[in-house]
């Protein structure tokens, strides 16, 4: 935090702010919105590994088919293992939703983007600051882009948090000189 001179009409410490920097609206994520985004982008990230269950079956249809090994149960299994790994996602995902540690990514934010870095405000005295470096991947939604941290861990920005269409513009112009979307 910076320290600044003391006014009685500014606080005492203030967040570094970039005058150049995008100005978004306050917006809070829901949880709902979190656990669907969540999900969506674990099977964008997972989906390569549907073939085993995929290859099982078609194996086992092959087995089945030449009477070398006949067996129903294995159909079973797969289905229920396929249901819990996604029951187990989704479990983790709503849970997130509850914990303590997790309630700053469901706060009310104010975010401040520029070329260096995206500042969170929670009002001018709190917040914090996000190097582009800690970010993975960006993609956009019909609605928002989705600023990829870690699995589970994101930021959604909706278009309709920036003041204009031209902030929405320098932002798509940030992420691609940062090489996070394409054209």
């Amino acid at each position: 935090m910076a320290k600044v001179p003391v006014n009685k009409h500014q606080p005492i410490y203030q967040i570094p702010t970039n005058p150049t920097a995008v100005r978004t609206k306050k917006y809070a994520l829901p949880t709902k919105k979190y656990t669907r985004l969540a999900l969506k982008h674990l099977v964008k990230e997972q989906l390569k590994w549907a073939l085993i269950p995929v290859a099982l079956i078609i194996g086992n249809i092959i087995l089945n088919v030449t009477g070398t090994y006949p067996n129903i149960w294995i159909y079973v299994m797969i289905v229920i293992g396929v249901l819990l790994y996604v029951l187990f996602w989704v479990i983790q995902f709503v849970g997130i939703t509850q914990f303590e540690q997790y309630k700053p990514m469901f706060e009310r934010y104010q975010y401040e983007i520029d070329p260096r870095q995206i500042i969170m405000k929670i009002n001018q005295k709190e917040g914090g600051v996000m190097k582009w470096e800690q970010i993975k991947s960006v993609y956009k939604e019909k609605d928002g882009f989705v600023m990829v941290i870690s699995r589970g861990q994101f930021l959604y920005l909706p278009y309709n948090i920036f003041n204009s269409d031209h902030d929405l513009k320098i932002v798509t112009r940030i992420l691609k000189q940062k090489n996070y979307i394409k054209d």
